[in-house]
């Protein structure tokens, strides 16, 4: 599978980034052109030729955008999406105009492939294990916008003859560059401030982002001419535990860390008070109430249709985080 023009929305950032590096260190792509409001990121090495990027907002008309007529793929990763971060509104204001405006643009440019990043969020939270046959139930803006994206998506594959669709809904995504929840785990860790607070066997779904990046191609190989969807959780066989995530680290830091337990209703309410204190002040804190919620609640999530379809995983949870520091020491200081 070869592509002369890839489109990347949201390609400048953490996952986009990560995409674009692997079709073409793969040889998959002639070129592929970052559509993104940011800039190119300072941390990765995209100064190839064969990267371009074009500043795009995906809530404006797919009209006003300076991109090519003729497409071969377009992934869309673009979307609001850190929580906490943004006003409800936000959201739906965003990830909804901007999965319209993709869409609108591949009818455009004749593009017949699009793969598109959900979320486990559309799922909740859930301490009983969910796979992609389960009802989605979201409780926050994030899932709830994200789940009506993937109709919209499904919209437009059911609208074309012959239209590919791959719709992946991954867990927590991490590696180099992440600078998310897993990145803070990492380094909490290592620097002796992380606490346990009763989840200790909290699981959390996730995955390593080039894996990530491998199961999109494979799972848009799999579609048949003719066209289709392919539906898929991204998490790794075994979604870890909180504690499997901590020993991890320690084991590829080649470390030993006692990791104290305190109240979870402690270490709640220390948060409040200090975000209390922080938010009028405009300062940015990684202890907020909702952080602190999310790290009890599982996100049990199963990628049942890798496994029934004999997808190949290449990393392990030991082997990512080796592979992340090697790429990345400066992430695990």
């Amino acid at each position: 599978m070869k592509f002369d023009t890839c489109v990347v929305f949201g390609g400048t950032g953490f996952i986009g980034s990560h995409f674009a590096r692997h079709l073409l260190s793969n040889g998959l792509a002639r070129r592929v052109i970052l559509a993104d409001m940011a800039p190119k990121r300072a941390d990765f090495d995209l100064a190839d030729p064969a990267i371009r990027h074009v500043a795009i907002d995906v809530r404006t008309s797919p009209k006003t955008w300076v991109l090519p007529g003729k497409v071969d793929l377009i992934a869309n990763f673009a979307a609001v999406h850190r929580e906490p971060g943004h006003e409800l509104h936000e959201y739906y204001e965003t990830n909804l105009p901007g999965a319209d405006n993709v869409c609108a643009y591949a009818e455009a440019s004749g593009c017949s492939q699009i793969i598109f990043t959900s979320s486990i969020a559309p799922y909740g939270p859930t301490e009983s294990v969910k796979t992609e046959e389960s009802i989605p139930t979201p409780v926050s803006g994030y899932g709830g916008s994200k789940l009506v994206a993937e109709k919209i998506h499904m919209g437009w594959q059911r609208a074309g003859a012959g239209r590919k669709l791959v719709i992946v809904r991954p867990g927590v995504v991490f590696g180099p560059g992440e600078g998310g929840n897993v990145t803070r785990l990492v380094q909490a860790t290592l620097r002796r401030y992380f606490l346990y607070m009763g989840n200790r066997n909290t699981r959390k779904a996730g995955g390593y982002v080039k894996e990530l990046a491998s199961t999109m191609l494979w799972a848009l190989a799999r579609i048949p001419e003719q066209g289709g969807t392919q539906f898929y959780n991204f998490t790794m066989e075994q979604p870890p535990t909180v504690e499997e995530y901590v020993n991890t680290v320690c084991k590829v830091a080649g470390v030993r860390r006692w990791v104290p337990s305190v109240p979870y209703g402690l270490l709640l309410a220390i948060s409040y008070c200090i975000d209390a204190i922080a938010r009028p002040l405009g300062i940015k804190q990684p202890i907020s109430p909702v952080r602190i919620r999310k790290l009890v609640q599982s996100n049990n999530i199963e990628p049942c249709v890798l496994r029934r379809e004999g997808y190949q995983y290449q990393y392990t949870l030991e082997t990512a985080m080796a592979d992340w520091r090697r790429e990345r020491e400066d992430e695990w200081k």
